[in-house]
């Protein structure tokens, strides 16, 4: 079961950009495409008997994982028509439903929710302190949350892309602006696409101000085995590219 709410604009729903989406490595393999999986599993609390959140679920992975993993019921909330269409029709498993809207409108109940997740989604919100907010009300008591976002040393400057040599090879990675947070106007999958940069102390802080007990954090390096299978993979060994928080209400 879904509900339909008017959209504004999302990138992901553009047809090219879907289209190069698809192929990426995460879109065809699932959660073990995901070269960040292996730590984030270690992070996730039991989900036996659990209602789960999930925010920016994209392709549903996660909703599928929790459900296997014992989940009384999951939501996943996409901005994206084409996301939650591929999700219903590879992940579409029983206690799952998928919920189109912006994170920004969602409205909950207090204490609604055992676990909320999101997956390399928030640096596409703005309104951040808000979101979090209503996540703490949502969750209850002992309730975990556990998401992962672009590292800030990756969306400081802007560009998210190497400084090149003049044969082209990958000199370093640019960091500029760091303390400067807000709109980054950046290029994925060859489409200008709009992120939000924030400092470590600000996802930090931010949770902490919310009430929120940080459990762990975590900056996650490829895997032995994606570094032996992908041989681009040993430049993730030279800037981080994602961040990883557990926190607990």
């Amino acid at each position: 079961m879904s509900y339909i709410y008017p959209m504004k604009e999302n990138k992901y729903d553009h047809s090219s950009f879907f289209e190069q989406y698809e192929k990426m490595l995460r879109s065809q393999k699932g959660l073990e495409g995901a070269g960040e999986w292996p730590a984030l599993k270690k992070m996730l609390p039991d989900f036996t008997g659990k209602d789960v959140l999930d925010l920016g679920c994209g392709f549903g992975w996660h909703c599928r994982y929790a459900i296997e993993m014992g989940a009384k019921s999951v939501i996943g909330v996409d901005l994206s028509e084409k996301m939650l269409e591929k999700a219903k029709e590879i992940n579409n498993l029983d206690g799952i439903e998928y919920v189109r809207k912006a994170l920004e409108d969602l409205e909950y109940p207090s204490e609604e929710f055992d676990i909320v997740l999101s997956s390399l989604t928030f640096h596409y919100v703005e309104s951040f302190d808000r979101l979090i907010h209503h996540i703490y009300q949502w969750l209850k008591p002992g309730g975990h949350f556990v998401f992962s976002v672009e590292h800030p040393v990756f969306t400081a400057q802007g560009k998210q892309d190497w400084i090149y040599g003049e044969n082209n090879e990958k000199l370093h990675w640019p960091v500029d602006r760091y303390f400067i947070e807000g709109k980054r106007d950046t290029t994925f999958l060859g489409e200008n696409v709009i992120k939000y940069h924030r400092t470590l102390t600000s996802y930090l802080n931010t949770l902490l101000k919310q009430g929120f007990k940080i459990n762990e954090l975590i900056e996650p390096e490829p895997s032995e085995e994606m570094l032996k299978e992908f041989s681009d993979m040993k430049d993730e060994l030279r800037r981080p590219m994602m961040l990883l928080i557990s926190a607990e209400k």
